[in-house]
């Protein structure tokens, strides 16, 4: 059985068309997805690239997300109307409509619009990305400005994916952007909002900020693959992609990758992990990542162990 039924998704004939060209036509398949973000260069400057100066060239990033076959990459609209032309048909395109720069503080986080998606037919894009700030003071305004881009997606019969984030100063006296609570409330927010595919972060359990956590989170205290499996119910039936974060060591990331998997979610969304390598060592650890997802649950846990 694939991981993700289309058939059983009420989505429109073209959301179902395009998210058969990420989910199945490319990358690891049968339903699952691997995609490579690149909005970092909006979102946090130009710093995420130092690692591998490579990297900043939308063209290396182009032949990673082609040569490591990838389900899809992810670009905002300067970069992908500048450089996608160069990889028409041959890397799947996912455009973020929405961003911020990482100069105003998160305590009022809000991600204004900056693409349509009338950009992203034209671009030839199967999915946008909107980031949506749950939690955040500009919570009403985010949310006005998502239903307008969801009529209009709904108009193209473009799949939605929402990076779903907790942000704002109320969610810190809740106990922080990256507790179970926070997650969990964001991932339901999307599905209530009309995400066609919801990205997460994983949660972190900290002592002391679960302290501040309404019951019963303030007691709760999880595997990593039991706390992304309550994301993916909270998710009720949409696809979740499980974001990587910041760069952490192979095993770490082999170990994310895995407990996301066995825990239902429909795909993996990593970004630094991958470019802030070499163009060999990105592509040796998507094909390891890539391999792992295409075993059955049982043979990935005989794999494991006999390693």
């Amino acid at each position: 059985m694939p991981r993700v039924n289309l058939d059983s998704l009420p989505y429109s004939t073209g959301k179902k068309t395009r998210l058969h060209r990420i989910l199945f036509d490319n990358g690891p398949g049968n339903g699952l997805a691997m995609i490579l973000p690149i909005d970092h260069g909006l979102e946090h400057g130009p710093v995420d690239f130092f690692a591998n100066p490579e990297s900043v060239d939308p063209r290396w990033e182009l032949r990673l997300a082609k040569e490591g076959e990838y389900s899809a990459i992810v670009f905002h609209y300067g970069v992908a109307e500048k450089y996608m032309h160069q990889f028409a048909g041959e890397v799947p395109l996912i455009l973020k409509v929405n961003g911020k720069t990482s100069i105003p503080p998160d305590l009022e986080a809000f991600s204004p619009q900056t693409a349509t998606v009338e950009d992203a037919v034209r671009l030839g894009a199967d999915a946008i990305g909107y980031t949506l700030y749950v939690g955040s003071p500009l919570q009403g305004e985010d949310f006005r400005q998502f239903q307008m881009v969801r009529r209009e997606a709904d108009r193209y019969s473009m799949p939605i994916i929402v990076w779903a984030y907790p942000r704002g100063k109320y969610i810190e006296e809740k106990g922080g952007r990256d507790s179970l609570y926070a997650i969990e409330y964001a991932a339901r927010t999307a599905v209530e909002l009309g995400a066609d595919v919801v990205k997460l972060n994983v949660p972190v359990f900290d002592a002391e900020k679960m302290k501040l956590l309404p019951k019963p989170y303030d007691t709760m205290r999880l595997s990593m693959r039991d706390a992304i499996a309550r994301l993916v119910t909270a998710a009720a039936g949409i696809p979740v992609l499980i974001s990587g974060g910041g760069r952490m060591s192979d095993q770490d990331l082999l170990d994310r990758a895995w407990a996301s998997i066995e825990a239902g979610a429909s795909g993996l969304i990593f970004g630094r992990n991958m470019f802030q390598r070499s163009l060999d060592e990105a592509i040796s650890i998507s094909n390891r990542i890539k391999e792992m997802m295409r075993q059955t649950p049982r043979s990935r846990g005989k794999t494991r162990r006999a390693a």
